[in-house]
């Protein structure tokens, strides 16, 4: 993910500050030193922090249960809005994800009930009313925070857990695609309740909660039509075929050259052997004809590690890697190793479009 930084890895999963995570330090240090003082600055943003440890943990429960599955998880970013861990794949199997989606609440459910005990009993409701204010307890406060993490998460309604919970339930009775249709639904109309709420109550951020719960639930209905269509295409006929390459001793002049000639964005470095070495965007090209000047040979702009797939193989396949990677490309190969194709997000992107368009047999 773009302006994030890594603080760290856990057992292969690296985790990820986001900038935007700072300025909320900053505002939530600044706000409690306008208001009382250092001291008052210094306490929220120590638990801001906690609740952000709990979070990661959160996130680490996923991550946890999907290993079971052989599902990995490159990295955990913390964003002012909770954390996302970008998985490989979300399992398909309902009882599969249902474990998955449990496992991020059930860590707040127990991290809850650890602080109860440790409080000596139920923290009275003023903590839960008041999470902001440094008046009360930081345990208190973050023991009603896990419950609310718990609660919150939960709703059906994607990306929360919640949703992917009502999918997995679904699923048990139909088919994959058709359980995300109606999970997706639900969660869109969770998102119009609580974007009224907001609109009513007064409540920016909770305007904001629903847009994002409206657009996430949209994003998972069309990311699992994409690859339930991909499954049943082979990768040869989603290919781009017609391409201008370039050589490994090309410079950005010559690449430049041809993005002025051409309509591509994303031109394949492939040697004298045909077999694929890199792929130079637009905007790598760009950033090193700033930075280095046109003589500056593509090899040192370039993406390397570009995935590829077989021509045999399905477009799915290419969707997975796609993902997984986070390659402008991915390329299709002959038996022989040598490049027959590329695979983008923008023809992916037209493939859904002449799907759609499409008269239903």
């Amino acid at each position: 993910m773009t302006w994030s930084f890594p603080i760290g890895v856990v057992q292969g999963t690296t985790i990820r500050i986001h900038m935007t995570f700072l300025l909320l330090l900053l505002w939530i240090g600044g706000s409690g030193f306008a208001h009382g003082g250092a001291r008052e600055a210094m306490a929220s943003i120590v638990f801001v922090c906690l609740l952000f440890l709990c979070v990661l943990l959160h996130e680490f429960g996923h991550v946890v249960a999907a290993r079971r599955y052989g599902v990995k998880t490159p990295d955990i970013t913390l964003l002012p809005i909770g954390g996302v861990a970008q998985m490989e794949r979300i399992p398909e199997k309902p009882q599969e994800e249902l474990v998955v989606a449990l496992a991020g609440p059930a860590v707040n459910l127990v991290i809850a009930a650890v602080l109860f005990l440790v409080l000596g009993g139920v923290p009275p409701l003023d903590a839960a009313a008041e999470l902001h204010s440094p008046g009360q307890g930081i345990l208190e406060r973050l023991a009603w925070v896990n419950v609310t993490l718990f609660v919150f998460n939960l709703l059906p309604a994607f990306p929360m857990d919640g949703g992917r919970v009502l999918r997995a339930f679904l699923a048990f009775r139909m088919g994959h695609v058709k359980a995300t249709q109606r999970a997706a639904a639900v969660g869109q109309v969770v998102a119009f309740g609580l974007g009224i709420l907001g609109l009513f109550g007064g409540n920016p951020l909770l305007v904001f909660i629903a847009l994002f719960v409206y657009l996430g639930a949209s994003s998972e209905a069309h990311a699992v039509q994409m690859r339930e269509v991909g499954r049943g295409v082979p990768v040869s006929a989603a290919m781009i075929t017609r391409f201008e390459a370039l050589s490994p001793n090309a410079r950005i002049e010559d690449a430049v050259a041809l993005l002025i000639a051409t309509t591509q964005h994303e031109f394949p470095v492939v040697d004298g052997a045909g077999r694929l070495r890199g792929v130079l965007t637009r905007d790598a090209m760009i950033l090193a004809l700033k930075q280095h000047g046109p003589d500056a040979p593509v090899l040192e702009a370039m993406a390397r590690d570009i995935p590829q797939v077989a021509l045999r193989q399905c477009l799915a396949d290419a969707m997975e890697a796609l993902q997984a990677s986070g390659a402008p490309a991915v390329g299709v190969v002959g038996p022989d190793g040598r490049l027959a194709g590329l695979v983008t997000q923008e023809t992916l992107g037209e493939l859904m479009m002449v799907h759609g368009a499409r008269p239903a047999r």
